[in-house]
């Protein structure tokens, strides 16, 4: 997507939390400033013809294993609930909040991770990029600049769905995806809301 055709969405998005797009913007900027990588090419050379499974991290990703094929990109923390299972993600959309250790490691051996800077992560940023030794995409949901991108999207499940069609895929597959949980934060239950109206952008009703 476009970053033209992206950002009255992302206002949308903004008025509705309450998000300061300055605050994204430095966010951005710091990410930025950490490293200079670019995985976009390696990523589009994973992706380009491919099946990819976009894992989500509903309770259900455990029971839905058997959905899982090609190449496997996790959000966030559904990366340690495949890691339990045997799986190594191919690829991990994270903005920070839900990895731990575990995903310097992976990063080291070959997972690209794609890192997300929004103004309430920066803390994150600065604890965990300057760790990150292996292959690594920058995205903001401002507007990009140099190595940042932005493929649209807003939370990490839909954003990786957006990656993966940017990237080319032949086929997007979705596991762990639960967005009608009601055992959820109001604010968790917000973005939910908005990743059902993100995915829907990208041809999914769920």
């Amino acid at each position: 997507m476009r970053y033209e055709e992206w950002e009255p969405v992302y206002h949308e998005i903004c008025d509705y939390f309450s998000f300061d797009p300055a605050e994204d913007e430095r966010a951005a900027c710091i990410l930025a400033g950490l490293t200079k990588q670019d995985a976009s090419e390696l990523l589009k050379r994973l992706i380009r013809g491919e099946t990819v499974t976009v894992c989500g991290n509903a309770p259900s990703l455990s029971r839905e294993l058997d959905r899982i094929t090609g190449v496997v990109i996790a959000a966030d923390a559904a990366s340690e609930v495949l890691i339990r299972h045997g799986i190594t993600p191919d690829v991990i959309v994270t903005d920070l909040d839900g990895i731990d250790d575990y995903a310097v490691e992976l990063n080291r051996r070959g997972t690209i991770l794609v890192v997300h800077a929004h103004g309430d992560n920066i803390p994150r940023i600065k604890r965990w990029v300057p760790l990150l030794n292996g292959p690594l995409l920058l995205t903001t949901q401002g507007k990009p600049f140099n190595h940042v991108h932005n493929y649209g999207g807003f939370t990490d499940g839909d954003r990786a769905v957006f990656l993966g069609q940017e990237m080319g895929a032949f086929e997007i597959k979705l596991a762990g995806f639960d967005l009608d949980d009601p055992d959820v934060t109001p604010m968790k239950r917000g973005k939910l809301l908005w990743a059902r109206k993100m995915l829907s952008l990208c041809g999914y009703e769920l």
